[in-house]
């Protein structure tokens, strides 16, 4: 599901609460205790949280009124600056490593957070496959949807949308905490090497698809010639 990464959860609206005065620090406390917690690897319900915080569960499901809405706010949180981020080169593929290059460190950093927000996913996925997961609000994902876009948004006039869009599409394997379990996990890779292919096979992908448009433009220019003459 695509998710702008401007746009909050409608849960996360609900939860809402002024930056300073007693409702932000306790917004503050729960946020922070269910990053320890999901730090540590866990996927902690609203009630854990609130019990480990040691809020009522009443004030607790005021601020976030489902699990996934407080996942969602300590994924927004743990993606911090990354979802603001920017870029001022006119280079698609300059672009794209600048993103990787600012994300990937994050994302590694808060691993277990992210590798905690994609089990409870794929917990929901397996819940709605089985019918059993009611009317439960499911996680949103999607943020990288939206910066993949941003980072090659200066191929827009030079691809068709549907080239554009795919373009997009092949980054976003290789952009996320997914990519960590591939390289890390099965294939036992340390940080720097990890960021190493993310990033060659990223810049692959771009010059692809540049190469790819750029011969498709030359043939027609060609054959225009041609029928011209």
């Amino acid at each position: 599901m695509d998710v702008s990464r401007q746009q909050a959860s409608v849960d996360a609206d609900q939860a809402a609460v002024p930056e300073k005065g007693p409702r932000a620090r306790t917004m503050r406390l729960m946020l922070e205790t269910a990053t320890r917690l999901m730090q540590s690897g866990a996927t902690p319900s609203v009630s854990e949280v609130a019990e480990a915080a040691e809020v009522s569960r009443a004030t607790a499901y005021r601020y976030f009124p489902s699990q996934a809405a407080l996942v969602q706010a300590v994924v927004d949180e743990g993606l911090g600056p990354i979802l603001t981020w920017k870029s001022t080169s006119a280079d698609p593929e300059r672009r794209v490593a600048e993103l990787f290059a600012s994300a990937m460190p994050r994302i590694e950093a808060f691993e277990a957070t992210f590798k905690a927000a994609l089990k409870l996913s794929l917990d929901q996925w397996a819940r709605r496959q089985a019918g059993t997961l009611g009317t439960e609000p499911a996680l949103t994902r999607g943020h990288r949807v939206d910066l993949l876009k941003d980072a090659i948004a200066p191929l827009k006039g030079q691809l068709k949308p549907r080239q554009f869009r795919r373009l997009a599409q092949a980054l976003s394997m290789m952009f996320g905490v997914e990519v960590l379990i591939v390289l890390k996990d099965i294939w036992g890779l340390d940080s720097r090497d990890m960021m190493s292919v993310a990033e060659w096979a990223a810049g692959a992908l771009v010059r692809a698809a540049m190469a790819e448009s750029e011969a498709k433009t030359g043939g027609v220019s060609i054959a225009a010639k041609t029928t011209m003459s």
